[in-house]
Formats: C-alpha cells, structure tokens, sequence
C-alpha cells in the first residue's frame, strides 16, 4: 500500500555515507533471454545465469556493509540505493548540477519546496515516567515539485509515518525511504514519486521522546510545597527547540495554524496559547485549542477579565505564592502595560487572552510566548515596593515578536535614565572588546543560532534604537512603528523593511536622511567609535572632531591586523553643548561621517567647556582635550546640577573606560570622583561604582592596593555618614524609605563596606544573625553563605552544590559564580568549574551557557599573565574533547 516494511521501520544499519546517496532508482528495463529449445541447453543457461546473478548480488551486497561500515550518523528505515541525480534548471532530474542539490537535507536551511499551512498536534504526556508521545498531521503546500519531505526532529524517536495527496486517489503515498540526519537536525522522507506544485498534501507521524531535565524543548521542572516535590512540564521552543518536541517546519519564516490537544493526569491543570475550546473529564483528560493566527514554532507554548481590552488576563504560580499575594503587583501592572502598548503602537494586542505563567527555573529569564508569557519566578513574584521591567519587555514582544531590540527599548520607557546604567554601560563594555562581533551575523549552522542572540544583539539593538528614536524625535519615531507593524502584522520582515519604513516617515516630513544607510554602519560592523573633540585655537569658534574605533586593548590591532585593518567609520550623531559656570546651551545635533571634521559651535572661550553626545543619547563614547576634562571636573566641583544626570552618569562612565582603554591618564577618573560627595543621585554613583569595582579587581593583589582602597573611602564616608544604616522599627525591621534613596544608600553601604570602613563592617557583623531570622528566600541565603572568609566552607559550599538537595538546580550556577566573586573563593570557583565540567554539561547540555553568566562569573576575577594562561588551556582542552564528542 506504499508504506515501508515494517521490520525495517527502526533499522539503524544505514549510513551517513548512503544518506550521501540515497536517490530513488528508476526501473530498469527487462531483459528477454532467448531460450534454445533443446532442454539441456536451456538448463545449462539456467544455471549459468543463477551464478551470474548470485556473484552480482554478494559483490554490491559487500560494497554495501562497506559503506555502511564507513560512516556513521543517519538513522534510516529501508535499504539503500546508491544513484546520483541532480536537478537541472527546469526542475528536471539532471546529472550535472551540484550534489547538495539533490541532498536538501544537508542544507542549513530546509528547502524552500514546501510550506506548511496547519498543525494538528496530539500530545500524551506521562508525568509518572517523565516521557510523552505525540501524533502530529501536518498540512502543507508544495512550491515545487520535490520527491523529499525534509523537517526539523532533534532527540524525538519516529515510529511511524504516512503521507497523503489531497488528490482523488485513495490511500497513502509510497515511501521510498526515511531518515533522520543528525547533523542538520532533520527527519527525511524520500517518495516513490514527485509531490506536484500548489497541489496540498498531508503528513502524519507518530513519535516518543523523554521529557528532558535540560532546560529545551519540553523540559521538566519543580518545587517543594509542604514538604512535597511537585513535577511541571514546560515548553522552551526559541530559538530552534520546538524540534525537541515534535517534527516541524522549526523557522520563523514557516508560520502556520495549529491545534492543539494534549491528555494528561487529571492532577495536571494545561495552558497554551489560546484559551481552552473543549476538555474531558475522564482520568486523563484532554483540552483542545483551536489556534487560528499564524505565528511560527517557537511561539507555541504547552502549558482577571479585562473588560476595557476584552482580554482576559491569568497568572499561574505556586499555590503558596498565589495565596500570599505575591502575583499581584504583575497581574495589575500587565493590564495597564498592555493598554499603554495599544494606544502607543496604534494597534490592537491579537488574542483574547494573555497568561502570565511563574515557574521555577527556565533558561531565560522569561519567554514571550504567544498569548502566554513564561517567567522565572524570582522575575514577576515581586513586592509591589520594589520595581521590576523583566514583564514589561515580555509584553511587548507580543507586538515585535523576536525584534529583542525594540523589546529592550521599550522596557525602560518609563525609566529612562536606568537604560545608561542597566543597558548601555553593560553593552558597550562587551562591543569595546576585540572579540565583539556585528549585530547582524551570518548563520552557518543550527547550533550557531544561540550564539549569536546575546547581549550584544539585544542590548546593543536598543541602545541603536533609542539613538535613532532620539535623531528622529518621538512622533516621527512612533509613526514609522506603527507603519511597520500595520505592514508586517503576522508576516515576516527583514532589517530593511523596518529602515525604510523609519526613512519614509522622515521624509514625509521634509528630513532627507537614509535610515538604511545611516544604520547600517552600526549593525553591520562590529564595536562602536569614540569621538574626540578639541577647541581649535587658531580658528574662531570652531572644534575639531574625529572618530576611531574604540577598543580596550590596543594591542588586538597590532595582533589581529586582519581584523582591524578595515576602515571603520560610522554616520554619527553627534549632540553637542557649550556650558560656563551658570549656564548650558542648548543643544546643536552635528553628522559626523568623516574620520576629522571641523565645525563651527558658537561662542567658545577658554573658560567654557564643551559636552558632547547629551545625555548618552548616541552609542559611542567621547573624549575631549586635557583642558575640557579640566573644567568639566571643576564644574562638578562647583555646581553639579549645572550637568543633568544623565550627562553626569555619561561623563563617569566615558572617563574610566577611556583611562581604562588607554585614551586618558589613569589620575583624571579619580579626579573626577572627588565630587561624588556633593551627588545626591543614585545613578552616577552606580555609575562610579562599577567603575570603581573593575578597578579593585585589577588591583587586590598590587602593591598599589591600599593607596587606591584608602583613596576611595575618602570619597565615600562623607555620604556613608550622612546615611548611615537605615532605620529599624521596634519590632527590628527596616524603615520604608523612598526607593530612590533606598537604592543610592545601599550603594553607598556597599561601597564603604567593599573598601573597609571598618564601622560598616562592625554594624553588618551585628546585624547579621537578625537578618538571617527574617530571610525566607534560600537564595538569599545561599548567596550569604558564599561571602564567607572560610575556605574549608566555601569548598564544602561548592561540593554540596551538585550533590544536594539544598537548593534547587537552578541555584546551582548561581553558587559557583558568588564563590568566585569572593576574592578567597576565586580560584576554589575556576578549578571547581573545569573539575566538574562533565558533570555541568551533562546536566544543562545546550542550555548551560545561555542563561547563566557561568564562564564570565568563574574568569571574571582571574587576573594575572599566568591565570590567563591556566583559563586558555582548560578551554581548548574542553573544546578538544567537544568536538571528539
């Protein structure tokens, strides 16, 4: 009936080497033998013929186990045939085009022969013995005529598979063969006969798989209520993890319908993307969704009524922290976020509902999908007191889809001045090393997909998008959005789209500027400039301004020349101000494209001082002349709130970094700190401190140390002073403050603390036995614990991590990278890592590195030529035995 056998249905015999080969082999024509009419004659030709033959067959019958023998990699389900046919211009079989050609399967990308319109996707899950089994019917199109189905399976066991045209003809279609080729992490099913153009056809396969403990695919997880472990099943599908749980068309540009069942326990409650259209009641009930928008694989998601929206919107948490309220601060806030969202973007949010969904470990800290929003617990259970933006992000995803960008952009619209410290400052340490990379990258590989989404991409994409929303003005910048959006709702759309919507709205309002052009510069090339501005003494009132490709080790340029050699230039807008000791221009935007320009400013005497890139507003860092750097240090001094905030975080930030890099002496950001007593915000003390913290690091072990450390508590105690340790309750709690002073009188007490002021370290040793009595949360707890100055402690800290029950998985990482940050605990965290790394990467596999800062938090302390040396050998050993794996 056109299926394979049966017995060779799981075969494993089949090679790499025949999926090189497979083709399907026409028909050979028959061979008539004339027969003598003499008998014996006749016999004897029988026989002779029967010899011929059997030679024939033990001859290829060898050739075959020796390939087989040779490769290894493809799991198949029927023999081999070993033709080689290629596929000529017109889509005919031709013997000359290239071998890929005839092999979709190894592409990167599957082949542009067919696009799926629906699922039909049946889920039985088996919480007991942590496994599911699935039947998925999908139906598709096919573009051009193909003999190959070539779909996503990564770790799913196929068992069985048939294949229907939507012809008259009854019954399944032939299958030739069918295989899983691992390399490019695809199933593929070989037909009898071609698949015709804009004809639909329909797949239907069967498949198991493990419910795994990685944290992809389907994954499983838990908690403790009671005393009772309890078990959830939760889906991670982006970027390319949707194949983990059943066989799809697993990229973006592959949207389609799908509906859903999924049978369970009745213990089990399930949420998905859409609300719930029928259910059972027996013992393992079933709920179906009918999802009727288009949207790709990795925003499926197996797992109040708001009457203005019409949306209702649920969160899903532990028992326990539903009843102690803990939900309800992102429950409320959800419902505004999603107004404000409509009313910004001029466009509707899509689905009739929205859950919010809290679970205990997830390999992000959250996942925006489709109608249900995943967060790790610790990012939405929040105090209503205490400000959190991981949600807001998330939601807004629920309009730009996978632009990360725009979803970190638009996560600080109502904290504007945190996006320099908690994005800005973050992004640009990353893109100022020489091992940066482009926000636009080449893909080569399936697994190469997870790299490139990093901070990099995300941050660095809304730092260019606040730039450019800054250039272009809110309402020419909210215009060209909605534009967008209204053009590509539920379509797919590449970076150009999305600039020539933004060039467009320009030029509808006279402003001639080519976004393409101008952003291109900024994504397609790695790191970012530092623009110098000198006043120039021999021409009235005018600066001279040059740009250079801003690195912190300068030495990579005269190491890697292949890398540096290029011309980097950037179109930069450059805001710039002309201050005294009263007063502040207003600010004057100035295109800077060349590698020096000169421009004239205005009044510009020796006494005034010049500020460039207002507010941080622009993506690059500026350095002035000694004598600027001079009176901006005097200004501070004097009256600080002549520079906003903004402007004095950005001074802070550019001026260590340029020292640090080399562009200043060392003395000017100390200079520049001496005014911080007189500062009365939190930001430009975050600021400094980090700065200050990176500093410390380099120096702990130099002779240098104490001056440094004895430098800074001079800068400190006259704050730490004025706010000493807040005020407790008579039943020992602290006080409420306002947040803002909260935040800037903790890091204060972190700094005097950190450079050893020894009445903080008094009061905090005094203090600590109440404050362990009142903390619940065991992270909390855990991270105490490492702070510890007993190595025996923090060895045993270390050993319990993997090998306890103390704290969940997730913790796990998080008790490596604190010990690490303990300058007695640095290299127990170094050696620990690479001693345990089987351990490690057995447990997370792929996920390991994509949530934690686990490599960073273990080297970020190590700081020594012969450190350097001991991180670099253990990393090649361990990629060594990677790619032996």
């Amino acid at each position: 009936m056109g299926i394979e056998d049966a017995s060779m249905r799981n075969g494993r015999a089949l090679s790499d080497l025949w999926a090189d080969s497979v083709v399907v082999r026409p028909r050979t024509t028959q061979q008539h033998i004339t027969v003598n009419k003499r008998l014996v004659l006749g016999f004897a030709i029988s026989i002779l013929t029967l010899i011929v033959v059997t030679a024939i067959a033990i001859t290829l019958s060898v050739s075959f186990e020796r390939c087989a023998a040779e490769s290894s990699g493809v799991l198949a389900a029927n023999g081999s045939s070993n033709s080689k046919w290629k596929k000529s211009r017109d889509g005919n079989i031709s013997h000359r085009d290239s071998e890929d050609e005839q092999q979709p399967w190894r592409h990167l990308r599957l082949p542009a022969t067919l696009r799926p319109r629906h699922y039909d996707l049946r889920l039985s899950v088996y919480m007991e013995n942590f496994t599911f089994s699935g039947e998925v019917n999908i139906e598709f199109e096919c573009v051009h005529s193909t003999k190959f189905i070539v779909l996503h399976t990564d770790r799913l066991e196929v068992d069985k598979v048939l294949v229907y045209s939507d012809s008259k003809k009854a019954g399944a279609m032939r299958i030739q063969r069918r295989f899983h080729y691992q390399p490019k992490q695809v199933y593929v099913i070989a037909l009898h006969r071609e698949m015709k153009p804009l004809r639909t056809y329909k797949i239907n396969i069967t498949f198991h798989v493990l419910i795994e403990h990685e944290l992809l695919g389907f994954f499983r997880s838990s908690y403790v209520l009671n005393g009772e472990r309890r078990f959830l099943a939760v889906t991670q599908f982006s970027l390319t993890h949707a194949r983990k749980a059943f066989p799809c068309f697993d990229e973006p540009i592959y949207k389609a319908t799908f509906r859903v069942s999924l049978k369970h326990e009745s213990s089990y409650q399930s949420l998905s993307n859409m609300p719930v259209e029928a259910s059972t009641s027996d013992e393992r009930p079933t709920f179906l969704q009918d999802i009727s928008l288009c949207m790709s694989t990795y925003y499926l998601h197996l797992q109040r009524r708001s009457c203005r929206q019409c949306v209702v919107i649920r969160l899903y948490a532990r028992p326990d922290a539903i009843q102690s309220g803990s939900g309800d601060y992102a429950l409320h806030i959800t419902k505004r976020l999603l107004q404000f969202y409509q009313d910004y973007f001029k466009v509707k949010y899509s689905l009739p509902k929205l859950d919010l969904l809290a679970v205990p470990k997830h390999p992000y800290a959250a996942m925006e999908n489709w109608g249900l929003s995943v967060f790790v617990e610790q990012k939405i259970l929040l105090d209503p007191d205490v400000s959190s933006f991981s949600y807001q992000m998330e939601l807004c995803h629920q309009w730009f889809g996978d632009l990360e960008g725009f979803a970190h952009y638009f996560e600080y619209i109502g904290e504007k001045q945190r996006f320099l410290t908690d994005v800005l400052h973050e992004v640009m340490l990353l893109d100022g090393l020489a091992s940066s990379h482009p926000i636009s990258q080449e893909v080569f590989e399936a697994t190469d997909i997870d790299r490139v989404f990093d901070w990099i991409a995300y941050k660095k994409g809304a730092a260019l998008i606040r730039m450019l929303a800054n250039v272009m003005g809110q309402p020419l910048f909210q215009r060209g959005l909605n534009d967008y959006l209204m053009t590509h709702m539920y379509g797919n759309a590449a970076r150009d789209d999305l600039w020539n919507k933004f060039s467009e709205a320009m030029q509808r309002e006279g402003k001639d500027i080519n976004i393409t052009q101008v952003m291109d510069r900024w994504t397609l090339q790695m790191g970012y400039p530092v623009v110098t501005i000198s006043k120039n003494d021999s021409l009235d009132n005018s600066v001279t301004i040059s740009q250079e490709h801003f690195i912190y080790d300068t030495d990579a340029k005269i190491q890697n020349p292949e890398l540096f050699n290029k011309s980097f230039q950037w179109q930069i807008p450059l805001t710039l101000a002309v201050g005294n000791s009263s007063h502040i221009s207003t600010e004057t935007i100035i295109w800077v494209s060349n590698k020096t320009e000169t421009h004239r400013v205005g009044h510009v005497d020796g006494e005034m001082w010049l500020l460039g890139n207002i507010n941080q507003t622009g993506y690059f860092r500026v350095n002035y002349d000694l004598h600027n750097w001079r009176l901006l240090i005097q200004q501070l001094m004097t009256n600080p709130t002549i520079i906003s905030v903004g402007n004095r975080v950005g001074l802070i930030d550019d001026v260590f970094n340029l020292a640090r890099a080399g562009y200043l002496p060392q003395n000017v950001p100390l200079q520049m700190i001496s005014y911080l007593s007189q500062e009365t915000e939190f930001l430009p003390w975050h600021a400094a401190s980090r700065a200050l913290y990176q500093l410390d690091k380099l120096l702990d072990r130099t002779e240098d140390h104490s001056l440094f450390s004895d430098y800074v508590l001079r800068q400190v105690e006259p704050k730490y002073l004025k706010f000493g340790w807040p005020a407790t309750s008579p039943d020992g709690s602290f006080m409420q403050v306002a947040y803002q002073t909260e935040e800037l009188q903790r890091e204060v007490m972190m700094l005097a603390c950190s450079f050893g002021n020894k009445h903080c370290h008094r009061q905090s040793v005094s203090l600590i036995s109440d404050w362990i009595s009142t903390i619940s949360e065991k992270k909390v707890l855990l991270e105490a614990l490492t702070c510890s100055d007993n190595i025996f402690l923090l060895n045993r800290l270390l050993n319990l991590s993997l090998t306890s029950d103390l704290e969940p998985d997730q913790d796990v990482i998080d008790v490596i990278i604190h010990v690490g940050c303990n300058p007695l605990g640095r290299h127990l965290a170094w050696r620990y890592f690479h001693k345990k790394w089987d351990i490690l990467n057995s447990r997370y596999g792929e996920a390991l590195f994509m949530n934690s800062k686990l490599i960073s938090g273990v080297t970020e302390f190590l700081n020594t030529e012969a450190e350097l040396n001991e991180v670099r050998l253990n990393f090649n050993i361990i990629l060594r035995l990677e790619v032996h794996l």
